[in-house]
């Protein structure tokens, strides 16, 4: 496929008035919404969609189909490159493809959720923002700064703007789930759940060893399909499981509902500053509550004794996992409905927007601008 072959969907009646015009640029990876992994892919779907109901005009740019109530979809590749996840010529053609797109587009904004993406966006004339779905440290963090004002940078929680506070940072915005669509479930089974990626920042290892020392079976499902992931599991995991310790494999959409709504308590044990964990709201939009270590996000994220229990230390987490049988489901569900529902996160967004496309910059331009914090 050239960069000349890319479709775009016509466009079409002109949006109310005070609708904003909105592309959104999505990771090449994988369709919008996943059919199984894809954090940042749902995220940017729900967004697109909650966009959309509040009379905004999107135009998405992303891979294979999508399901979304994008106005405009433009479309880079026919097969997302799934297995080519961090190859950089499927990122960096995908970049190319969604500039030449938006050449030919009249918006008012750019949200651009790819890593080369933002690259294109010094000189073009429309307003880019950029929301960090990883690290701000490292090499993602030089990355950024040297983009300087070329680009507008939102934070997913304040512990990822406190990890590097020199960027361009516009204000920080909560993912969010629709709650809506967990089965929210009261009763709950007789399992503790990990769910996430095979990997040792995501502690799977460390969530069956206190599954185990708390007397309590464990359900393990995720993502181990790249050889990091592999070789891991082989490595850390796989002698830890046993009739109390089962790993069930990826799940998908219906599974990991099916698991997060019937589970204990939802075992999140991150060994890094985590920006935002998705599954946390996720467990708790199904009534189940979250047993974390007290890293980046998850302060932000889990109300401690009302949505979950926060500990400091691995050795804390067995008790803290007994203890968790207290907590109400239904104080877990509104907790997420309250903070990290589909409206609560478009509405940051949206007065992210509409405050660059009116000229201001910064936390205190918006500050200013909307008489409210600019956090969402």
């Amino acid at each position: 496929m050239t960069l000349s072959d890319v479709p775009v969907v016509p466009r079409p009646a002109p949006a109310p008035r005070d609708a904003l015009r909105i592309a959104v640029v999505a990771p090449p990876w994988f369709a919008l919404p996943p059919r199984g992994y894809g954090g940042i892919e749902s995220v940017v779907a729900d967004l697109v969609d909650s966009l959309a109901a509040r009379g905004h005009e999107v135009t998405l740019v992303g891979s294979g189909t999508h399901r979304t109530r994008a106005a405009r979809f433009v479309q880079v590749f026919a097969e997302p490159p799934s297995a080519r996840v961090g190859e950089s010529a499927p990122e960096v053609l995908h970049a190319a493809a969604a500039a030449e797109a938006l050449e030919g587009l009249e918006v008012d904004v750019v949200h651009d959720h790819s890593l080369a993406g933002p690259l294109l966006a010094r000189g073009r004339g429309t307003p880019t923002v950029m929301t960090m779905h990883g690290p701000v440290d490292g090499e993602h963090g030089e990355y950024v700064r040297r983009l300087g004002d070329s680009v507008d940078v939102v934070a997913i929680s304040d512990a990822q703007r406190r990890l590097n506070p020199g960027l361009n940072w516009v204000g920080r915005v909560h993912n969010a789930v629709d709650v809506s669509s967990f089965p929210f479930r009261a009763d709950k089974g007789d399992h503790l759940l990990w769910l996430g990626r095979m990997n040792p920042e995501k502690g799977p290892h460390l969530a069956v060893d206190a599954a185990r020392a708390s007397g309590q079976r464990i359900v393990l499902a995720g993502k181990c399909s790249e050889p990091g992931e592999k070789r891991y599991f082989e490595q850390a995991v796989r002698h830890r499981l046993g009739p109390d310790a089962e790993y069930v494999g990826e799940a998908d959409a219906a599974l990991k509902r099916e698991l997060l709504a019937g589970a204990r308590a939802l075992v999140f044990p991150v060994q890094w500053e985590e920006p935002f964990g998705m599954v946390m709201i996720e467990a708790m939009a199904c009534g189940t509550p979250v047993v974390a270590l007290q890293r980046g996000s998850v302060p932000e994220v889990v109300a401690h004794g009302r949505s979950g229990l926060v500990v400091r230390t691995p050795e804390e987490l067995p008790a803290a996992l007994r203890l968790a049988a207290d907590l109400d489901p239904a104080a877990c569900r509104a907790h997420a409905q309250q903070h990290f529902d589909l409206p609560v996160m478009a509405e940051g967004y949206e007065r992210v927007f509409r405050m660059i496309v009116e000229g201001g910059r910064g936390v205190e331009a918006l500050t200013r601008s909307t008489g409210r914090e600019a956090t969402a």
